[in-house]
């Protein structure tokens, strides 16, 4: 990372219903189709196809985690945006779509 690097993150976690998640992160953990990729603030551009596994994301010590089956995540510098069809919130267990 340079000096002009971005300090956070900014995910949001859309499915084709809502905007589920809207946050500021310190690091982002992705389920990708070649294996599990982390993001830190800075990371050069990227597409990639999601597989299946846990999307977690840490935000000054806080935790969040997220099961997902599939879709896309756009990274850029900035921001991870991830697009999804349906998502099983870890701390409530409830299935978002």
């Amino acid at each position: 990372m340079s000096d002009s690097a971005p300090s956070r993150l900014r995910i949001k976690v859309i499915t084709p219903r809502r905007l589920l998640v809207d946050d500021e992160a310190d690091s982002v953990n992705i389920p990708g189709l070649e294996g599990e990729l982390g993001i830190l603030p800075g990371h050069r551009p990227l597409l990639i196809a999601l597989g299946k596994g846990e999307l977690v994301y840490v935000f000054k010590g806080r935790e969040r985690r997220f099961s997902v089956n599939g879709g896309t995540a756009e990274i850029a510098p900035e921001r991870v945006l991830v697009f999804t069809e349906q998502v099983r919130d870890e701390k409530d267990g409830n299935l978002q779509g």
